[in-house]
């Protein structure tokens, strides 16, 4: 277990060294549908955790295979409440039997539907010349440093067949001047070129249009995203932070075959 918190540990340091982090979520990203829940499961008292979350009310809520413990959904978010409401546990739960993540599992089928909803039509895409062999979906700002430094080398990435499909997180916010380079990019003729002149530091003609710019942000703070680059894989998985192409070419490649976190 020691050998488990330690690399959780080098992970976090890892992703927090090759990403630049966001400003902390704003409250709107707790402001979440209200939970739909069969009236036949038994369900723990929220009164509690609703109190502490202003009223918002989780999107699902569900037991879990430890009894007493129910799996609540916040947006992209998972955390545990007991069956009285009092406590409430933030943490990923671990089947030894199985050697399974059960609740990062779980995100990632979250992170996955949400992507999913998105529709590549409306994110900028970067596709390879050949084959599609991996398909990664980037939360990117414009401004970011590794963000930069990771579509710099876009070919690359391509000639490994991966495809690349960015979503907008300007970690400034709404009206910031990162926010407004990416409404310029959407509303420009060539949307391709515009980015990647963007992320050269240059200007593109200020423009405004229909855009996707502040939903795809606030997706962003609902599924965790906390700084940029954050790649999110097919299987609903997040990166955070840069990650060269070769060696994304082999993380992708290692997550065709299943693999217990328990075993590293």
């Amino acid at each position: 277990m020691r050998n488990i918190l330690f690399v959780a540990a080098v992970l976090h340091a890892a992703g927090a060294l090759a990403a630049d982090p966001a400003p902390p979520p704003s409250a709107s990203a707790l402001a979440v549908a209200p939970a739909s829940v069969p009236a036949s499961v038994k369900q723990p008292d929220l009164t509690k955790l609703q109190e502490a979350l202003n009223g918002a009310k989780p999107d699902g809520v569900a037991p879990t295979a430890i009894p007493g413990l129910y799996e609540v959904v916040l947006g992209g978010q998972v955390l545990y409440v007991s069956e009285d409401g009092r406590f409430a546990v933030r943490g990923d739960i671990l089947d030894l039997g199985s050697r399974a993540n059960l609740t990062e599992d779980r995100r990632g089928e979250l992170r996955g539907k949400a992507i999913a909803a998105v529709g590549e039509s409306n994110m900028v895409v970067f596709a390879p010349d050949g084959p599609v062999k991996h398909t990664v979906t980037i939360f990117t700002d414009i401004d970011c440093g590794y963000c930069r430094k990771m579509h710099s080398q876009m070919a690359d990435y391509n000639k490994e067949g991966i495809k690349i499909r960015y979503l907008w997180f300007p970690r400034e916010g709404v009206g910031s001047e990162s926010f407004n380079k990416a409404v310029a990019v959407w509303c420009a003729d060539n949307r391709q070129e515009a980015l990647t002149k963007a992320k050269r530091g240059e200007s593109n003609e200020p423009r405004t249009c229909d855009n996707p710019v502040q939903a795809q942000y606030e997706l962003g703070e609902k599924l965790g995203v906390r700084g940029t680059p954050s790649l999110i894989l097919e299987s609903g998985e997040m990166l955070p932070g840069y990650v060269p192409p070769t060696q994304l070419a082999q993380i992708l490649a290692e997550k065709m075959a299943p693999k217990s976190v328990l075993r590293r």
